[in-house]
């Protein structure tokens, strides 16, 4: 069969590359065509285009780049209809993704699936509107999605697994834990590691990361601060904001960096559930300017009790949220005490995670979504 695939950011083309293997594991007459990235490139078949062309953030860059947008986007529709795919597949991207269903939907017989399902539980629940009207399958990643689309919208989804799960559990399978290798290898002593995983965009990381290290400062004696940097971001930019600080950056590590560390600094995002899969007690930290009107604004926009992927796939407080006004170098600090070892808080988080990973099931999150897919897909054409 014929898949088309549209991906729009780094994390959607590593997940739907996944997906590609799967579906061509249960399909070797797979043929992929895409918008997506180098992941789905290695996987094989034809980049329409790559997801950094398209890939715009904030109102002033979209409303820059419109013209790109909606020319790529016009490109995406003809192409699509021009290839006449057994499937078109999205995967997260909503904002562009559904601007395309919509017109596939009018234009063609062409059935849309959709992996890894819009997070409208959190803000503009009125999508659910176009996706009743132009998505055939719903796949998400995320348990508690399927009583907010069952039970409040009555819109049925499949909940296939989460890949997080997946991309953990193979790095672990694949690299046993030497606390000396990894030192030796990084340049660090003995003492145990604390985490700082201070966002991935440069505001984000602003905010973050010198609070983080001034409530982390105390512990320096027995622990080391080891910083996971982001992506993108130069280590010029890190050392303005450390100064003369003692922590250590390191890059493409996150996951060894998590293996080996006795709790951890996260600010908010996968990073989070990353952190809980590797049973790493943490505390959730998102700053921002003028906090009180931001957590205001936060309870007046977001439909979600909860920032962090922990708490909202366990339905309660595993870890702790200090967010805007909270975020402050006091507060981090009393929540970093208690999850170090022999912390009154360490213990029940652990346990937390437990829970967490239940509801998560187990990995294999791409192989079950290819195998409900290719099976839906042979059942509408009869095969």
């Amino acid at each position: 069969m014929r898949y088309y695939l549209i991906a729009g950011e780094a994390s959607g083309d590593l997940h739907a590359s996944h997906l590609m293997i799967a579906l061509s594991q249960q399909d070797p007459d797979a043929e992929f065509r895409f918008y997506g990235g180098e992941q789905m490139q290695k996987v094989g078949g034809t980049l329409v285009q790559h997801y950094r062309d398209l890939a715009y953030m904030g109102f002033l860059p979209v409303l820059m780049h419109l013209r790109t947008i909606l020319r790529g986007m016009k490109r995406c529709r003809q192409d699509i209809l021009t290839w006449k795919p057994d499937v078109l597949i999205l995967v997260d991207y909503p904002g562009f993704n559904l601007q395309v269903a919509r017109y596939i939907k009018s234009h063609s017989e062409i059935p849309i699936y959709y992996y890894i399902s819009p997070k409208i539980w959190a803000w503009k629940e009125y999508r659910i509107r176009d996706i009743r009207r132009d998505v055939d399958e719903l796949f998400s990643i995320l348990p508690f999605e399927v009583d907010f689309y069952e039970k409040k919208h009555h819109y049925p989804i499949h909940y296939v697994g989460n890949p997080t799960v997946d991309e953990v559990d193979a790095y672990l399978g694949s690299h046993p834990a030497d606390d000396s290798t990894f030192c030796t290898e990084n340049g660090l002593d003995s003492r145990p590691v604390i985490a700082l995983l201070a966002g991935s965009r440069k505001q984000e990381i602003q905010g973050n990361l010198t609070r983080m290290i001034q409530a982390a400062a105390p512990y320096e004696k027995e622990y080391q601060l080891v910083l996971a940097a982001a992506p993108g971001i130069d280590d010029g930019f890190y050392q303005q904001l450390m100064g003369q600080t003692a922590v250590k950056v390191l890059r493409d590590q996150t996951y060894r960096i998590l293996q080996h560390s006795t709790a951890a600094l996260v600010t908010s995002g996968t990073a989070t559930l990353e952190t809980a899969l590797f049973r790493v007690p943490q505390v959730v930290c998102y700053y921002m300017k003028a906090g009180r009107l931001a957590s205001f604004g936060k309870k007046m926009i977001l439909k979600i009790p909860y920032i962090s992927l922990v708490n909202l796939i366990a339905e309660r407080e595993v870890v702790p949220e200090l967010l805007a006004e909270k975020m402050t170098v006091e507060n981090v600090r009393h929540h970093l005490s208690s999850i170090l070892p022999g912390g009154s808080a360490r213990q029940s988080q652990l346990d937390g995670y437990e829970y967490m990973a239940q509801r998560l099931g187990a990995p294999g999150a791409a192989r079950h979504a290819a195998e409900l897919m290719v099976r839906l897909l042979r059942a509408r054409g009869g095969m």
